[in-house]
């Protein structure tokens, strides 16, 4: 998948499919590393958009986290060792865009005239961050 591939599909998964920002982190992710993923799990991030937009955990990290235990369990690592993979992650994660909430990763907060997908461009470049430390995460299982 080429970097302009992840644009692409925050794209597609943003204005054609109304995804959120967890489902389509997950989504991608999935596609990256091609792991199919259960409907339920897909249906599971549903609310994950800042908890149901409440403006706490973003999405863009839940997504992940939850896809850094999808495939550190099909890749046989055991669950201290994902635990530990997800504690990095949330941490570089805050250190690299400033918070793991929402409501101040998020442009122009929750207000009800925002126009949808105001993070498309964060999205690409947390996305494209994920995709690296799982590949780092994977070779050093």
């Amino acid at each position: 998948m080429s970097l302009n591939t992840i644009e692409e599909l925050v794209h597609e998964y943003y204005w054609i499919n109304d995804f959120n920002c967890a489902t389509t982190a997950l989504k991608i992710l999935s596609e990256r590393f091609s792991v199919d993923l259960h409907q339920q799990t897909i249906d599971s991030a549903i609310g994950l958009h800042g908890a149901g937009e409440y403006g706490s955990q973003c999405g863009l990290v839940e997504g992940p986290l939850m896809f850094i235990g999808i495939i550190g369990r099909l890749n046989g690592m055991p669950d201290d060792l994902i635990i530990n993979y997800c504690f990095i992650y949330a941490e570089e994660f805050e250190k690299k865009f400033g918070s793991l909430n929402c409501r101040e990763l998020r442009p122009a907060g929750f207000h009800p005239d925002n126009p949808p997908h105001l993070c498309e461009e964060l999205t690409v470049r947390t996305i494209k961050n994920a995709a690296a430390f799982i590949e780092k995460m994977i070779s050093r299982k």
